[in-house]
């Protein structure tokens, strides 16, 4: 993949809403798209990985794991979430494992690249920030409806199976 072909995907992310087309250049200048296969896992639970992944297609799905090789799905990320943007800010372990679901186009942006940004572009990297908050915020939103969706299931049916 290069700057050219991997534009686009950066260009039709929430990651760089707000951003001129130069600035979406100089992401994927430092940027990474690559395909993951199904069930590939592109972090894995308790990890440090200092990248900030874009969901450019497919699904991914967040696992945690539940003891003797089995996990559970506790929420599916899809195209133009971003995966590992709290590791990413942080530098801190990872809490759950991302598995590919099925075919998945993924970039990446290596924090210390990212990082390189700050003294040629500071608005560019500050719109940036802002528009992790946002998507993370997005994502939160759904699993909180999620969870309470399930809750309200679970209530209703006094948890009979």
């Amino acid at each position: 993949m290069n700057v050219e072909t991997d534009f686009p995907y950066l260009r039709s992310s929430p990651l760089t809403a707000g951003l001129t087309d130069d600035q979406v250049r100089a992401l994927a200048g430092i940027a990474f798209c690559r395909r993951l296969n199904d069930g590939d896992v592109l972090i894995d639970e308790g990890e440090v990985d200092n990248s900030l992944h874009i969901l450019a297609e497919g699904g991914i799905a967040v696992t945690r794991e539940m003891g003797k090789g089995d996990y559970t799905t506790i929420h599916v990320l899809r195209t133009g979430d971003l995966a590992g943007e709290m590791g990413f800010i942080s530098g801190r372990p990872h809490t759950a494992t991302l598995r590919s679901l099925g075919c998945t186009q993924v970039c990446s942006v290596e924090r210390e690249a990212f990082e390189g940004l700050v003294e040629r572009d500071p608005w560019l990297v500050y719109r940036v920030m802002q528009n992790i908050v946002q998507v993370s915020q997005d994502i939160l939103r759904r699993m909180n409806a999620q969870y309470v969706e399930l809750t309200k299931y679970v209530y209703r049916t006094h948890a009979v199976f």
